[in-house]
């Protein structure tokens, strides 16, 4: 008997339902694109501003994931912290509040009354909201979770004898880390960065919260189908289109070796 016989009726059929609602809107999508005016869409002043940013941005944002990420995950993974579980929830709480949540969190923090913001600005005279660093910010905050989820799953992972071999042989902890586990858990740092790299060029709600949408200075690809639906559906129709085909190559080409990263800290 095989695997597919075994399935009842029902379960398939709830599959379906599943799978539809996340196939019928795809597909709707592609039925109504304007193809023909694609090229013209593309070379707009308004589109090829919003890629350039949200490319920059997103690039800007995931080096920023890189740097402060990979320690963090480190410390989350390897030190006896106390109440460590804590700090793994709240390092990982953007993946799941509310985007516009996390925009007004920002706010609160680095607006120009906000409880860091305030001070920046009545010492040095800087504002961070509406700017492009605050849209590097946003993408940073929501994106970084991805990142740190996982290298720190990959480390837990890890059969510590790589790290014990280097330090009986005399290497100290930043170069057991450097040359021992870091290579190690390659795969899961290479998942960790994409993923939060697609996540950082798809933000629109902290984004748009705490950088605004102005054309040319904070505005995104997605801020900028936001705004098309109100002055040109088929504009916004073939924006989304690019960025599910971004998104959906991410998760073709990482699905399975993200899992296998995360859950083994193995290699591709």
């Amino acid at each position: 008997m095989t695997k597919r016989s075994r399935i009842p009726l029902l379960i398939w059929v709830l599959a379906g339902v599943a799978l539809s609602l996340f196939f019928i809107p795809l597909v709707s999508l592609i039925i109504r694109a304007p193809w023909r005016d694609l090229v013209d869409i593309l070379s707009s002043k308004v589109v090829r501003d919003a890629f350039k940013l949200s490319i920059l941005c997103s690039t800007i944002a995931t080096v920023l994931c890189i740097v402060i990420g990979i320690p963090c995950a480190w410390v989350l993974a390897y030190s006896s912290l106390p109440g460590k579980s804590t700090f793994r929830a709240l390092c990982t709480l953007s993946m799941v509040l509310p985007p516009v949540v996390s925009g007004v969190a920002l706010i609160t923090a680095l607006g120009r009354r906000g409880v860091i913001g305030q001070f920046l600005f009545s010492w040095w005279g800087i504002q961070i909201p509406f700017t492009v660093v605050a849209v590097v910010i946003a993408e940073t905050f929501v994106a970084l979770p991805f990142l740190i989820l996982t290298v720190d799953a990959a480390l837990r992972q890890l059969d510590p004898i790589f790290d014990e071999s280097a330090r009986v042989h005399g290497a100290t902890s930043w170069y057991s880390f450097r040359r021992v586990i870091l290579p190690s858990i390659r795969p899961a740092v290479i998942a960790g960065i994409v993923l939060a790299w697609a996540r950082a060029l798809g933000e629109f709600g902290a984004t748009i919260t705490f950088a605004g949408n102005l054309q040319g200075r904070t505005q995104t690809v997605p801020s900028a189908v936001f705004l098309a639906l109100e002055r040109n559906r088929g504009e916004a129709i073939m924006l989304s289109l690019i960025l599910v085909a971004v998104s959906l190559s991410v998760l073709v080409l990482l699905r399975d070796r993200w899992i296998t990263a995360v859950t083994r800290g193995g290699s591709w």
